[in-house]
C-alpha cells in the first residue's frame, strides 16, 4: 500500500464514497452526517490505497494551541481513522501517518508537536507504545501532572462537554462501535498490560467511548520501531 495526502476540499465524490463505505463496513453507528462532519472539521486526509483501491484511511487537522503555562505549540488531532482489516499486516498506515505528520508540520511550525487521540479500539492504543517511549495515559507509570492538565486542556478545548475529564474519556452523543469481530479480544491479548490497562482505563469501549491520549511528535520520543517507520515514509 501506498500513501497519499489530500487536502479536504481536493478529495472527489468517489473518495469520500469510498471511505465512507470502509467505515462503515468496521463501524456501527456510522451515518453520511457524521462522516460528513467530521471530515469537514478537518483539513487533510491520508488515503492508503494499493491497486484494488483504498485500503485505509485517516483524517488530520493540525491547529495551533497555548496550554495554560506553556508556549504556543501545535497540535495534531486525528480524526476517522480506519484499515481494512485483511490488510492489518502491512505496515503502511504508521509509516505513512508520521511521514504525512512530518510534511505538514513545515506549514505549521510552531512550538512542541502534540498528537491528541481519541481511539474506541485496543488496537490503535496499542500504536502509542509501539512507536513512540512516552505517550499517557499508560499502564506503567501514572501520568505527571503537567502531562494530565495538558491532555485535559487540549481534549477539552476540542471537545468540550464531551470530554469527561474524571474519566478521561470522550463520549459522542451518536459513537462509532466496532462491528463483529473486531469487538472481540482475540485470544491471549489480554496478557499484553497495555491492552489490559486499555480495556481497564475505557470499559464502555465496545460502546464507543473513547479513550484521549497524548503524545509528542518528536524525533527524540521514537521507538527503535518508530524510528523505522520515521526513516521509511514517503508521502507525494
Amino acid at each position: 500500500m501506498k500513501g497519499r495526502l489530500v487536502r479536504r476540499e481536493e478529495l472527489t465524490a468517489p473518495e469520500r464514497e469510498a471511505m465512507f463505505g470502509l467505515l462503515a463496513t468496521s463501524f456501527e453507528g456510522v451515518t453520511r452526517e457524521r462522516f460528513a462532519a467530521d471530515l469537514a472539521e478537518k483539513t487533510w486526509a491520508l488515503l492508503l490505497e494499493d491497486d484494488t483501491g483504498l485500503r485505509g484511511f485517516s483524517t488530520l487537522l493540525l491547529y495551533e494551541s497555548a496550554p495554560p503555562g506553556e508556549e504556543v505549540c501545535t497540535v495534531v488531532y486525528s480524526g476517522d481513522t480506519i484499515v481494512d482489516p485483511a490488510a492489518w499486516g502491512s505496515a503502511a498506515l504508521p509509516r505513512c501517518w508520521i511521514a504525512a505528520v512530518r510534511r505538514l508540520r513545515e506549514e505549521h511550525p510552531k512550538g512542541r508537536l502534540w498528537w491528541l487521540l481519541l481511539t474506541s479500539g485496543f488496537r490503535t492504543y496499542r500504536f502509542l507504545p509501539v512507536f513512540w517511549r512516552d505517550f499517557w495515559p499508560r499502564w506503567d507509570a501514572p501520568t505527571p501532572p503537567e502531562a494530565q492538565a495538558r491532555l485535559d486542556f487540549l481534549a477539552r478545548e476540542k471537545l468540550g462537554d464531551l470530554y469527561l475529564q474524571d474519566r478521561g474519556i470522550v463520549r459522542f452523543p451518536e459513537p462509532q462501535r466496532l462491528r463483529g469481530e473486531l469487538s472481540e479480544i482475540p485470544e491471549g491479548r489480554l496478557a499484553d498490560p497495555h491492552v489490559a490497562f486499555f480495556l481497564d482505563r475505557n470499559p464502555g469501549w465496545r460502546e464507543g467511548d473513547e479513550l484521549a491520549c497524548l503524545t509528542e511528535i518528536a524525533a527524540e520520543n521514537l521507538t527503535a520501531a518508530g524510528w523505522r517507520m520515521w526513516r521509511g515514509g514517503v508521502i507525494p
